[in-house]
């Protein structure tokens, strides 16, 4: 996931071409960790940069995703369980995009994972979208809060650079 998180931000407003519904919450959430982690003294990580030692991903990776123990917890139906913290940068830009980062951890585990469950059911992918029709609801209903919020976020962040 840090990688997904490296790669540099995409053109920022509302209206950028070429800019999808998802690569704009990812712009967001982007600006938003890279944000976090100047604040607590951190280089976000970009391709192209030097390798930076292991002690200083180790402090990124910790600052990015939290540390202690996890707060978030869900045991899918194959088995898996999927563990999150709620103090890191991440935790932090989804609690922004989002409004609730519990809400949001749950459900896009689970509709992340509906094909597996689907594979590990030995049942059609959409017999299990529709046991699974309500977190699917759920799910958009956040995605388009994020996108609101992404939006909001970075015409924000390109007047405050435009006012430099």
């Amino acid at each position: 996931m840090l990688t997904v998180l490296a790669v540099g931000c995409a053109p920022s407003g509302e209206d950028a071409p070429g800019l999808t519904p998802g690569d704009t919450i990812k712009a967001a959430q982007q600006q938003l960790t890279d944000t976090c982690l100047t604040r607590k003294g951190l280089t976000p990580p970009r391709p192209g940069d030097r390798p930076p030692s292991a002690a200083e991903r180790q402090r990124v990776a910790r600052a990015l995703f939290g540390t202690g123990r996890t707060e978030l917890a869900l045991t899918l139906p194959t088995g898996h369980a999927v563990r999150a913290h709620t103090d890191g940068c991440l935790a932090s830009a989804q609690r922004t995009l989002y409004g609730d980062q519990r809400r949001w951890f749950r459900v896009s585990t689970v509709v992340n994972n509906l094909k597996p469950e689907a594979a590990f059911r030995e049942e059609p992918l959409t017999e299990i979208r529709d046991r699974h029709r309500s977190d699917l609801a759920e799910w958009r209903r956040l995605r388009t809060r994020a996108l609101i919020n992404a939006k909001a976020h970075l015409q924000s962040e390109s007047r405050r650079a435009a006012a430099r």
